[in-house]
């Protein structure tokens, strides 16, 4: 697949002599919306983190946007295409919502080191501030601390910083953990939105989140892919049933 926006080739990783990921392959066009699945400790996690440099691969090799990652940093791979989102919420609670999103443009906007420069006085940057915070329904919420947010208008605003850099290739880990019927809803619609025409790759326990999001699904189970196909072939798949989702699949 030569338009792979993430290639996955015999992809491995051991911590000490415990192998976590066993020979994964995996490509993901650009423009999809690809969910992984599977049962807790399957590794899904611990892929997220080998795409993204946070962790190095033991064996095997990534490639993004048709660059290898070998050897590169966290921050060198962002710049390649790609940038993600965490778990836990990771936001600056003491800054303004406003402040939160402009520090995701900062670098992208062609900012760096500069100590001297008054952010408040550069009008094009705010103003892409202010076009995200109405993509992200959270220009009500602009002048607040962000550490007073909602729990799920937290995610929002990570999400928010997550897609200010420009990345083509965005990273989402469990998107909507912890949130009510009506949060997950309005998280839905939110990353539907902002990755309209960008290549979405998110690990989720919410069925009705990947069934209903994802343009293709794959299944991860003690390291191993055991399906990567569309949603309703991975529904009827007898092996996914078996292993992960059970009565959720009926």
């Amino acid at each position: 697949m030569s338009d792979a926006a993430i290639r996955l080739t015999d992809v491995r990783k051991s911590f000490g002599r415990t192998e976590i990921i066993r020979g994964v392959d995996l490509a993901i066009p650009r423009g999809e919306r690809h969910a992984i699945i599977g049962p807790n400790g399957a590794g899904k996690t611990t892929l997220f983190n080998l795409i993204s440099g946070r962790f190095p691969i033991t064996a095997g090799s990534i490639q993004v946007n048709g660059k290898s990652t070998a050897g590169l940093q966290p921050q060198e791979i962002n710049r390649l295409g790609l940038s993600r989102s965490f778990q836990i919420t990771s936001i600056f609670p003491r800054m303004t919502v406003f402040e939160n999103i402009r520090c995701g443009l900062l670098w992208s906007q062609g900012y760096r080191y500069s100590f001297w420069q008054l952010l408040g006085r550069q009008k094009p940057l705010n103003d892409q501030v202010e076009v995200l915070l109405d993509q992200l329904n959270l220009s009500s919420r602009r002048n607040l601390m962000a550490g007073l947010l909602s729990y799920a208008e937290q995610r929002a605003l990570e999400i928010g910083i997550t897609i200010a850099g420009g990345a083509d290739i965005i990273l989402l880990d469990e998107p909507t953990a912890g949130m009510s019927h009506s949060e997950t809803d309005y998280a839905v619609a939110l990353i539907r939105k902002v990755s309209e025409g960008k290549t979405l790759l998110m690990v989720e326990h919410d069925m009705g989140v990947v069934f209903g999001l994802a343009d293709r699904i794959t299944v991860l189970v003690y390291g191993e892919v055991i399906a990567s196909d569309v949603p309703t072939a991975i529904r009827g798949n007898a092996a996914v049933r078996e292993a992960y989702l059970g009565t959720e699949a009926a």
